[in-house]
């Protein structure tokens, strides 16, 4: 399994608020569906590939839609999305660390089982994936959410 991990983003919201968001995704899903006319067009754009759903998250990739549902959560520092339906072995998992009552450490991680010849091919997309999507976390709204 193949880990690639996005840079260590500080969230300025308390560590238990981001845990209760990201360990539900269906919070996701109702903030989006009442605030979706409010986003900048970049945004919409790349909510297409995304679909928050009760029970999970699906992402369109080039290897067809990736459904990722909570496999594992340690409450409030740790969440991990496992796909239910993808053509290899995939997770994502969001650590979050403490700093102080109002500001968060988050590193979002990649896991990925690749044939070794896959692993050259697509391991620095795989890393800026990992690096967007902790970027990503540490913009969501948690406060209005």
């Amino acid at each position: 399994m193949e880990n690639y991990k996005s840079d260590s983003v500080i969230i300025d919201h308390n560590i238990e608020v981001i845990y209760s968001k990201l360990s539900d995704p269906s919070v996701f899903k109702s903030h989006l569906e009442q605030n979706i006319d409010r986003l900048p067009d970049e945004a919409r754009e790349h909510l297409d590939k995304v679909k928050f759903e009760n029970d999970g998250i699906s992402i369109e990739s080039p290897m067809g839609v990736i459904k990722l549902s909570v496999s594992e959560s340690v409450e409030p520092t740790m969440v991990k999305y496992t796909a239910q339906s993808s053509p290899v072995p995939f997770g994502l998992t969001i650590n979050l660390e403490a700093i102080d009552d109002e500001h968060t450490q988050s590193v979002t991680e990649i896991n990925i089982e690749l044939p070794m010849m896959l692993r050259a091919m697509v391991g620095s997309k795989l890393s800026e994936g990992a690096k967007k999507m902790g970027e990503m976390i540490a913009k969501l709204p948690y406060g209005n959410m």
